[in-house]
């Protein structure tokens, strides 16, 4: 078993990509396993995770949405770095945000100029800028960072995960485009792969967020209890987000993710340039449904152009397909963990 854990951090070839055609400080094309630990994950899903991301650059992280565990993390260093501007994932914080504070409504058009109007669903699928900036503007600085706080930026993700970086969370408007820019771009927010995990189980699973744990050794996957972190009131507004997150891949800005039908991906894009580093990113948070067997799957790379969200659509149904091509889904059985309640101090 350790042998086959060796092999696994390092099962594919990757080749070093020459940072070129812009001021890009990361290559696009790396080996993304070099380093990281295994013991503890399951290996069917790494496996998995490892062949989907090939040689670029970036890091896969998958977490049963029921319970936080972390089920692999490849390329650890930068899951648990500290954190990326997350493009426009934030939108899903923007339209949570929006829908709960009733500044707009999923089967309503806004306009948003003399002869352009469009509804929350197809926003979301095509991942409309000016149209969460212009929630964004409405909700106001004060409130989207509240919601943002609530959903977990600026905090660790997880559970005493040993070298995980809170983020950061602006205690004021980005001086560049302001909170429309920080609701369409995610401008002043650093987020990590980890967080990103960790809202998108709590909206695969209704509602509930989970401190992520990372069991290190099989000792500590036999005591796994999953610790709820708190509930989040946004049951009523998952439903109402979803058909964008699902469009994004059928006919939006993820359709490299799509395979089956029968086994549907929802998610959200994000292609951006983290000006601080500066790094073009591409990101892809979902999750999937087929029956109660859900994971979350978050993908973030980095590089140069050649790097952006769609790309990262495609690895992460890659992960999706890998493991539905091993009967994962069909034969994954049920977790019997009851969660524990968070800690007190």
């Amino acid at each position: 078993m350790a042998a086959k854990r060796r092999a696994l951090v390092r099962t594919r070839t990757g080749r070093t990509g020459a940072v070129a055609g812009g001021p890009w400080k990361e290559p696009t094309f790396a080996d993304s396993t070099m380093g990281d630990d295994v013991g503890g994950e399951d290996l069917t899903i790494r496996q998995a995770a490892v062949n989907a991301l090939g040689p670029y650059n970036g890091s896969v992280v998958v977490v049963d949405p029921k319970t936080g565990r972390i089920l692999t993390m490849v390329n650890q260093k930068l899951a648990l770095g500290g954190g990326f501007q997350p493009c426009s994932t934030i939108k899903l914080v923007c339209a949570l945000a929006g829908l709960h504070e009733g500044v707009m409504e999923r089967e309503t058009p806004m306009r948003l100029s003399r002869r352009y109007s469009l509804d929350l669903t197809s926003a979301l699928a095509t991942s409309n800028n000016p149209y969460f900036a212009r929630v964004g503007e409405q909700l106001g600085f004060e409130k989207v960072h509240s919601y943002a706080k609530q959903f977990g930026l600026g905090e660790r993700a997880g559970l005493g995960i040993e070298g995980e970086n809170p983020g950061v969370l602006p205690e004021a408007p980005p001086k560049f485009g302001g909170v429309g820019m920080m609701t369409s771009f995610g401008e002043g927010i650093q987020l990590t792969p980890l967080q990103l995990a960790s809202l998108l189980s709590a909206i695969a699973n209704g509602g509930t967020m989970y401190h992520l744990q990372y069991p290190r050794s099989a000792e500590e996957v036999q005591r796994f209890a999953p610790r709820v972190k708190r509930q989040l009131d946004i049951g009523n507004e998952i439903s109402e987000i979803k058909p964008g997150m699902a469009g994004a891949v059928e006919f939006g800005t993820a359709r490299r993710a799509y395979y089956d039908p029968n086994e549907p991906i929802l998610g959200k894009t994000g292609t951006c340039t983290d000006r601080a580093t500066p790094t073009h990113l591409g990101w892809f948070g979902s999750f999937n449904e087929v029956g109660n067997n859900k994971l979350v799957v978050v993908v973030l790379l980095t590089g140069g152009k050649a790097v952006n969200g769609p790309v990262a659509a495609q690895i992460a149904g890659g992960v999706y397909k890998n493991l539905s091509g091993q009967q994962f889904f069909a034969g994954r059985r049920e977790l019997s963990l009851k969660p524990e309640a968070a800690p007190t101090n």
